[in-house]
Order: C-alpha cells, then structure tokens, then sequence
C-alpha cells in the first residue's frame, strides 16, 4: 500500500522504532508545528513571547511543552483500548465501531509485546467495500514509536511530527508497556482539548437527559446544577471556593476519577465519569437518587 499520514508503509515486517530522548534534527518542521516547536528555540524567545503575551493560555501550555513529561498525559496501560494479533476480522471491525477510534496497538501474548499499529483505513481498503481474500492482521501492521515516561512532551511531539507518527507506546524501565500517548494529547497541553468529528456537539454545558438526571461538562457552573436538581451540593467552608462541577468532584473523590467511575456524594447524588483522562475531568452525568434509595 501506499504512504499515509503515518509517513510508513504497510509491511508484515516493519520494525518497531524505539525512541531516545535526543532532540529532532535541525532542520525544522514547517507550519502548525514548526511555530509551535519554534518556542525551543534560542533565536524565537522574543517572539514567542510577544506572541504568547494577552494569551495566558497558551503561554502555559508553551510552558508544560518545556516542563512536561509525556507519562503525564500519557492513557494509563489499564485504559489502552488494543487487539491480539490473532484477532479475527469481524472481530476487529467490532472494536474499531464500539471505540470509535481510527488506530489501535497491536500486541502478541500481551500488550507488553507490542507488534505495531492496525489503521481502521488498512483494513476498510484491504478488507471492505466487498474485498474478498484472506484476512491477515500481519501484513496490515505499521511501526509504532516507543517512548520512555521521563521524555518531555515537547520532545516527543517534535519526533512525532518530523516521522509523521500519530501514537506512541510509553516504556517503563523493564520494556514493558505502562501507556499510551496521542499527537492529539500532546497538543491538546498547549491548545487546549481539541473537537473532532468524533466529539459530540454540546452547545450548553450541561442538559437534562431525564427527570433527575443530567450530563453535564466538567466546567459546568456548580450553582447551575445545584437549581436544576433541586439539591444543595456545597457543604461547609471547605466547599466555599468549588464553582464548577468537575471541581467539586474532584474535591470529593480526592483524586481524578477515571472513565466508567462512579462517585456518590453524600447527599446521594452520583457523578458518572463519561470522559477523562489522566489530568482532568471531561464529561459526567449526574444522577439524583431513585427515591426508594436508602429505605428499610
């Protein structure tokens, strides 16, 4: 097959890369990228300040591609969504519909024995549109870059850009697997969370799904839900300073909660994490309780 946006060719024996922690080489990305990556240089500090200045945003999230290091962005290994490669073809297409994802890693035995990447557009031009043929997960592979937890986010962007890489596995010490990082995710620490075709559109920050229920963003303002449920939420001075939703959550979980987790205030109330990752809160849905909760 031909080149993709992963600048490498579909080979049963592509090779896996294994990154260092050595900068990108001298000639510099074009574009997007290279005034993004421009804020390495000597030469740019003065213009990337005068550009960052009024935008404290993105003069932080310049900063955390300086101070960063990529495990912590990085989706922990127990939150890696990967295929064995003895996976069978409807099996396969089965995962990439529920994820809703366009790549996943490739593993033999276990995710600690990584072998490559599957594109869901691979295997759509080999496998779809009628194709007939033996399926062979082997000849769809394409290399996979590897990066220790202590690289920075900066560095490990450069690279990505300049091999044209969209995802990279994180190594511990011992070659095992312990995450998983996006060129979304890196980018998305100095941009901010970026939509794609895959998000939902959300105009409010939060709706009523039903009678008692609500979905609602992380930043929704906390006194916002507390009138449209009817319940006080705040408790005592040591809630005084939480404003939005996800605050508040966090203050009562003591930590930030993964997808799928459910935390229960004390008042009943529960906070269904929907979407998050290892720095924030992105998506919750807030249930009041059933009203024969917590009878006899």
């Amino acid at each position: 097959m031909g080149s993709s946006n992963d600048g490498s060719t579909a080979a049963q024996s592509a090779p896996l890369e294994v990154m260092t922690e050595e900068p990108a080489s001298d000639q510099g990305p074009k574009g997007f990228f290279g005034r993004l990556l421009s804020a390495f240089s000597p030469s740019s500090d003065a213009t990337s300040a005068e550009t960052a200045r009024g935008n404290s945003s993105v003069s932080q999230g310049l900063n955390a591609l300086r101070q960063m290091r990529v495990d912590d962005v990085a989706v922990p290994k127990t939150d890696i969504v990967a295929v064995p490669l003895d996976i069978g073809k409807d099996e396969l297409v089965a995962v990439f519909r529920k994820h809703g994802f366009s790549r996943v890693p490739v593993y033999k035995g276990t995710l600690d024995h990584p072998q490559g990447l599957v594109l869901l557009k691979d295997l759509a031009l080999q496998h779809g549109f009628g194709a007939t043929g033996r399926f062979s997960l082997k000849r769809l592979l394409r290399p996979i870059l590897y990066a220790p937890p202590s690289m920075a986010v900066g560095v490990l962007l450069q690279k990505m850009q300049k091999d044209r890489a969209h995802m990279a596995l994180i190594i511990d010490e011992y070659g095992g697997v312990d995450g998983l990082v996006t060129i979304e995710d890196l980018i998305e620490t100095v941009i901010g969370e970026i939509e794609d075709e895959h998000d939902e559109e959300e105009g409010a920050l939060w709706k009523e799904e039903a009678p008692g229920v609500i979905l609602a963003q992380s930043a929704a303002p906390l006194e916002e839900i507390e009138v449209a449920l009817g319940v006080a939420l705040r408790k005592g001075d040591e809630d005084e300073e939480i404003d939005t939703l996800g605050g508040l959550v966090f203050q009562r979980s003591g930590h930030v909660p993964r997808r799928g987790e459910i935390v229960t205030h004390e008042s009943g109330v529960t906070f269904e994490i929907l979407d998050a990752d290892p720095r924030r809160i992105k998506r919750l849905r807030v249930r009041l309780p059933l009203p024969d909760e917590g009878a006899a």
